[in-house]
């Protein structure tokens, strides 16, 4: 789908939708109920370097398993961002080239080697497993190959006893099956030896020797992905968040409204100087794109970082409905890792660090900033908040995918034909003002003068048509100011 920003002297090549943004012309994230967060993670077990949905607590269990061992992030990072509402969470394994399924071989009653047994997935966790393989207790043609992990049995396998290639069709036609995959490595005797508990062996996670890279490929293949917030899985390294951060504003400019949330170490969360740390970080990123979470918290007893924190921040940015806003949000956790002074949290509103806060009673968000400082031309103060910049998303998304299911290649370029085009965004906006996103009066869309009627000094090709649109974004109540007169 191609889209983006333009200016008179470098227009794209690509067919597609074009929009440029200016501060009275506001546009931003599909509603939140609708949103996707994106996330790598490192585990040990799962599909690697594939993308994997994650709708429920279980489905992380499901997918990824519940072994946090080995610097494994999956099942933590996935619950935090589960935590903030979003539609579903797109999980995408990394792994270094050492990752490895465990396996056994198993023999026939000749000693032969006959069947080989491979964990499903890379990880650790297959080395967990063990097989028993015994005479089915009720039909002795029968035997049994018994899979467990641990003491608990995940699986029994029952098949007949008169050859390998049965033993290998009852594990591999099991549509339950969820653990093996098996291997006929000769018939043998046809009859597999018993075996009183033979373990598998071998299996790798492949995190250990993660690098840069490993993130820098997984951003290449979210690229395919339609998703609206970015996080990490708890990485704080510079670089890292860098190349986050490079990618994060070329992809915005190729017109794919997302954001990315990125947060720091626990060191730095609980320093003294806490909130000027977080602030360096956003004089770095200094992009309305970038959210810089501030705070570590505290859930269930352990203490996360802002940058697992951040998890949690990207699901509560695309869990929200679009005329709702971050500020003031209350948080599942029973406290933050350090809890800051008022002239702190003066500080993190002023230099672009969103901020968790404990208010005596409850954890919630301090205020809806993004990690923009120096505004840049065209932009204005209401472009630090994430509520503006996820309106002006959602208007660039549902406009593109407007004009491109129903306009672009299907619509001569006449007069009549810019002009449906024009009424189209102009229902779009009116939809859009009753819901309260922006002001009811005063919202417009037309064809850009420059281009079109009398005055006009540029002319479009034939297969090009320029339009503006004007827009009041409505905003939430963040600051009540009151006054009390005594009689």
């Amino acid at each position: 789908m191609a889209g983006g920003t333009w200016s008179k002297t470098d227009r794209p090549v690509l067919p597609g939708f074009y929009m440029n943004f200016e501060a009275a012309a506001l546009s931003a994230i599909e509603p939140g109920s609708q949103g996707t967060v994106v996330i790598p993670v490192k585990a040990n077990w799962g599909t690697v370097r594939q993308f994997v949905e994650i709708t429920s607590e279980q489905g992380i269990y499901d997918a990824f398993s519940n072994d946090q061992s080995g610097a494994a992030t999956a099942p933590s990072v996935l619950k935090l961002a589960l935590l903030g509402k979003p539609k579903k969470v797109l999980a995408y394994r990394i792994a270094d080239a050492s990752a490895a399924k465990a396996t056994v071989t198993l023999k026939d009653s000749a000693s032969a080697n006959v069947l080989k047994l491979d964990a499903k997935y890379e990880g650790t966790r297959g080395n967990n497993f063990s097989v028993l393989v015994q005479t089915n207790a009720v039909d002795s043609t029968k035997k049994d190959l018994k899979l467990l992990e641990g003491t608990a049995v995940l699986r029994t396998f029952t098949f007949s006893g008169s050859t390998i290639q049965a033993a290998a069709d009852a594990i591999n036609q099991d549509t339950s099956n969820i653990w093996l995959t098996a291997t006929v490595l000769a018939p043998g005797n046809g009859t597999l030896a018993a075996v009183s508990g033979s373990s598998l062996a071998g299996g790798n996670s492949g995190i250990s020797g993660i690098v840069a890279t490993d993130y820098v490929n997984a951003l290449s293949a979210m690229e395919t992905q339609v998703f609206h917030a970015l996080a990490l899985d708890g990485i704080s390294d510079a670089s890292i968040q860098a190349s986050v951060v490079a990618w994060t504003m070329r992809l915005r400019s190729e017109g794919k409204g997302i954001v990315a949330v990125l947060g720091g170490a626990a060191a730095d969360d609980t320093a003294v100087d806490a909130i000027s740390r977080a602030a360096a970080r956003s004089a770095t990123y200094n992009h309305e794109a970038i959210v810089n979470v501030g705070t570590g918290a505290i859930l269930a007893g352990t203490s996360y970082s802002s940058a697992q924190i951040s998890a949690y921040v990207a699901g509560l940015i695309a869990g929200q409905q679009l005329s709702e806003s971050t500020t003031y949000a209350v948080a599942p956790f029973s406290d933050v890792t350090r809890r800051s002074t008022r002239s702190e949290q003066e500080s993190a509103v002023k230099n672009g660090v969103f901020l968790l806060v404990h208010d005596g009673q409850k954890v919630k968000a301090l205020r809806g900033m993004n990690a923009l400082v120096s505004l840049r031309q065209g932009q204005s103060a209401a472009w630090k908040k994430i509520r503006t910049i996820r309106v002006m998303d959602t208007i660039n998304n549902d406009l593109l995918r407007t004009a491109e299911d129903s306009y672009i290649g299907k619509v001569n370029n006449t007069e009549e034909g810019r002009l449906a085009l024009v009424e189209a965004a102009k229902q779009y906006m009116q939809a859009l003002a009753q819901a309260g996103v922006i002001e009811n009066e005063g919202f417009d869309v037309y064809l850009n003068p420059a281009y079109y009627g009398q005055g006009s000094v540029l002319t479009p090709a034939a297969d090009q048509v320029y339009i503006k649109w004007e827009a009041q974004l409505t905003d939430v109540m963040e600051q009540i100011f009151g006054t009390f007169i005594v009689n």
